[in-house]
């Protein structure tokens, strides 16, 4: 007969705090109101989603001792700040840039899927006694999320600003990404 295996208290606990952070994300990103300014929407939008990155990483540094990992979670701490900064100041300047109702409804339509992936997969990844192994199992879909968003909004007219920015988060989390995969073979 096969027994589920049991979570250790400190699997427990990390794992507690990452669906705490995941529904935060959630409420964050959808609950937040939106304007006829598709920048102004990924920005308002994106901030929550780079927020869960970083206290996801920092959930991750209370517990690991993989020195591989712990640079990664330090690097998206760092970056993802830096962006969350860069995005905060060019919000008002990207305010102006209105965009059809036309444009509005497809990219929030293709949105919507892409987030409800994301979450869906973050919600549902495997989970064991390895908190390594679950941190690059819920921190990949997150990354893979913040990468078709990006190029999503790209489809559409936004604010020059903005896509220094956009290029930035896929380049970063495309890098992001290939790192942990390789990564999810060794721990």
């Amino acid at each position: 007969m096969n027994h589920p295996k049991r979570f250790s208290e400190v699997t427990k606990a990390y794992l507690c705090r990452f669906y705490e952070i995941l529904e935060e994300m959630i409420a964050g990103m959808t609950d937040v109101p939106l304007t006829d300014s598709l920048s102004h929407n990924f920005i308002v939008q994106m901030i929550p989603h780079h927020r869960a990155a970083i206290e996801m990483s920092r959930n991750l540094l209370q517990y690991t001792t993989f020195v591989p990992l712990q640079d990664i979670a330090l690097s998206i701490i760092e970056e993802q700040t830096k962006s969350i900064e860069n995005m905060q100041e060019i919000l008002d300047c990207c305010n102006g840039l209105e965009n059809s109702q036309q444009d509005l409804c497809l990219y929030q339509k293709s949105f919507g899927q892409i987030t409800q992936t994301m979450f869906a997969q973050m919600q549902n990844a495997c989970s064991t006694n390895d908190i390594n192994g679950n941190f690059i199992r819920e921190m990949i879909p997150h990354h893979e999320g913040a990468i078709r968003m990006s190029e999503n909004i790209l489809r559409y007219p936004v604010c020059p600003q903005l896509d220094p920015i956009l290029q930035a988060i896929i380049q970063s989390q495309k890098k992001g990404v290939r790192e942990m995969k390789r990564m999810l073979c060794c721990v």
